[in-house]
């Protein structure tokens, strides 16, 4: 893309070789964000943000935008679309055509939604630790055909891989049509064992979607390896992309059956042949800069390493799991493995009112954390990205000690 802002490899070379707990020499990075200072950033997980070179990029794409509107959106944009398509594909290890653009992984889930034929008792089969705007998605588009939705009890802690694809699975039935999951679970941070769960599924033959925003870039991604049907990806969070800016994976095998949730004139490029994207391709008149911005944020963190990046980032979640096991003396969800958990975990507590703990934390401590409530338990979830130090987990820990 020929616009797209250089980022300065030579000042991030040494990266590759920082040691995971060189707290000083990672400190270098966090100036590019631009987060309020005073604050202890710990909740990357939900929203961002991206950092100064990707925020740049999109508002260069939306400089080209509106110097001639006509020019970009008839003649430019299909093939800065198609370019950027391609580099996301070399991210996760797939054709760049199997790939469309959608907001975040919430839209990519209701597309797949109003694309499964559903008829009366069909089941479409989640887990416990779903994400709740999920498990909504996939209520209301049962309750629309007379299907329903069945949720798999996963226990915690876990006692392994296998016993957990086992208690999936034993919820399979003759009417189920579809698996969901997530590959990194919102409410528990806990990475399912994705590949050993797609290849039971292909097995016995049934379809999977995978919820996948919180693995892009903790995790390596194929999708090409998983197999799976569809592969829902929200950018703006590990892998720090613009805001607005995801993808929804279709196996060519699920795409002549894949359904538009907003019905507009379709697009197909002059000159090109029809494609399954053509519905989604031109939903209205839209913002693409946040779309052409996504290589940006895979050229910044492939600029800083992808194994220093995940290694850094899991070592400061580590930190933040013993510290507050110490403070409540709680079993952890998970064995102390790069396996189950990446750059986030979520710790238990002990009981407490939920809502009033976050808001205090923020009040009184200026601390941006999710407490959860999850299965009858009280979480609290940190996320750790390349700006936070040990001092913020510290400073948690601290707050939560005097609160609880």
């Amino acid at each position: 893309m020929e616009n797209r802002p250089a980022i300065d490899l030579e000042q991030r070379k040494s990266m590759h070789q920082l040691a995971p707990d060189n707290d000083a020499a990672w400190r270098a990075l966090a100036d590019r964000w631009t987060l309020s200072p005073g604050v202890a950033h710990l909740n990357h997980g939900s929203f961002g943000p991206p950092p100064r070179e990707v925020v740049a990029a999109r508002e260069q794409w939306l400089a080209e935008l509106v110097r001639n509107p006509m020019d970009f959106f008839t003649r430019r944009l299909d093939p800065l679309l198609a370019e950027a398509r391609q580099r996301i594909g070399r991210f996760v290890r797939c054709s760049g055509d199997d790939l469309t653009f959608v907001e975040n992984s919430t839209v990519a889930m209701n597309i797949v939604a109003a694309s499964v034929a559903l008829a009366a008792d069909d089941e479409v089969l989640l887990t416990d630790h779903e994400y709740g705007a999920v498990m909504r998605t996939w209520e209301r588009a049962c309750g629309r055909a007379g299907a329903r939705v069945v949720v798999a009890p996963l226990a915690c802690p876990v006692e392994s891989a296998d016993a957990w694809v086992d208690a999936l699975f034993a919820q399979v039935t003759p009417r189920t049509r579809l698996l969901v999951f997530s590959h990194i679970t919102s409410p528990t941070a806990i990475v399912l064992p994705a590949e050993a769960i797609c290849r039971r599924a292909r097995e016995v033959g049934l379809p999977v979607c995978i919820d996948g925003p919180h693995a892009l870039a903790m995790r390596e991604v194929d999708v090409t390896r998983l197999d799976c049907d569809y592969y829902a990806a929200s950018c703006h969070k590990w892998l720090c992309g613009p805001t607005g800016s995801g993808f929804l994976y279709v196996h060519p095998r699920a795409q002549a059956a894949l359904q538009p949730v907003v019905t507009s004139w379709g697009r197909t490029p002059i000159g090109q042949a029809a494609s399954w994207r053509d519905e989604f391709a031109w939903a209205g008149t839209r913002d693409s800069s946040s779309y052409l911005a996504i290589p940006t944020a895979i050229d910044f963190l492939e600029a800083i390493g992808l194994d220093a990046y995940r290694q850094r980032t899991h070592a400061l979640a580590r930190y933040a799991r013993q510290r507050i096991g110490e403070l409540t003396g709680l079993p952890p969800l998970t064995p102390d493995s790069l396996d189950w958990y990446g750059s986030m975990v979520a710790a238990p507590l002990r009981d407490g009112e939920t809502v009033s703990l976050q808001e205090q934390l923020w009040t009184r401590y200026a601390i941006e954390v999710p407490i959860i409530a999850w299965q009858g338990r009280q979480l609290v979830r940190v996320s750790c990205q390349l700006y936070t130090a040990r001092e913020d987990i510290d400073r948690l820990v601290s707050a939560l000690r005097e609160l609880l």
